[in-house]
């Protein structure tokens, strides 16, 4: 049990600081859409699949799609929070935001559908807002912090850990919020606020939550097929469907804001 605890925390570490690095050197808009790829979900469900039964896991899957609508509400609290407050005040208060939105979500009816819906309807309305905030967007070239790095990996593990072994025996739905908890995007903004200054964080935070349809799809696919499928070909539909929809994200900002179309 120790050995496989320490493979899933290390696992998930390693996941989480390799994207952080990509997040700090590709500036807001790219770092945005790499900041809502499945970094804690993926190494989360993996080991999920391979230690309980799909229905298991198509419930936990569809408790982490409505978990995302507290994870928008994050982002969008903190955007906000953080033209005023101080960094640590701003993640903390959005942070908090975070526990009653996914408690509410918890208890949306209908399944996966409904579900996509709604999320689509509060994510145009929640990037309609970004944009009248004229968030100002510019890479940074400062030096990695890695302690910064480490702690966000081993944070992130812990929170797999708890998800996959101590939470599972109380319920699915428990385990699937538990893992859509943002302590990547906490730990980036965090991180960003700190080193960077509010706006170069703000401005990640606001892209982060196109970049999390990415997570949306990866949930989704996984609700729909873990119950049916076998655990490498869910797993393996769910990953491919959210770094598809990363993909996709990533060439539109690119051809959005190249020169020819600037």
């Amino acid at each position: 049990m120790l050995t496989l605890l320490l493979v899933k925390w290390l696992s998930t570490a390693l996941v989480v600081i390799g994207v952080s690095v990509a997040v700090v050197r590709l500036g807001p808009r790219l770092g945005g859409v790499l900041a809502g790829t499945p970094i804690v979900l993926g190494p989360g469900y993996f080991f999920m699949l391979g230690e309980q039964p799909g229905t298991f896991v198509a419930e936990a899957a569809l408790g982490s799609l409505h978990a995302m609508f507290a994870t928008l509400a994050f982002c969008l609290a903190y955007v906000l929070l953080a033209g005023r407050q101080g960094a640590l005040a701003a993640v903390a208060l959005a942070a908090v935001l975070w526990l009653p939105v996914a408690a509410l979500a918890a208890v949306l009816p209908g399944g996966t559908g409904l579900a996509l819906a709604l999320f689509i309807a509060c994510l145009a309305l929640a990037m309609r807002l970004m944009r009248s905030l004229g968030l100002s967007r510019a890479a940074v070239s400062a030096p990695l912090v890695w302690a910064d790095l480490l702690i966000r990996g081993t944070l992130a593990g812990g929170i797999v850990c708890l998800a996959t072994v101590v939470l599972a025996d109380i319920a699915p739905a428990l385990s699937g919020v538990a893992l859509s908890f943002p302590i990547g995007m906490l730990t980036i903004a965090l991180t960003l606020h700190q080193r960077y200054g509010a706006e170069v964080a703000r401005a990640t935070l606001a892209d982060t939550q196109l970049g999390m349809l990415s997570l949306v799809a990866f949930s989704a696919v996984l609700a729909a097929t873990a119950a049916h499928l076998s655990p490498v070909l869910s797993f393996g539909l769910a990953l491919a469907a959210s770094l598809g929809t990363s993909s996709a994200l990533w060439a539109w900002q690119r051809r959005l804001h190249s020169p020819r179309h600037a």
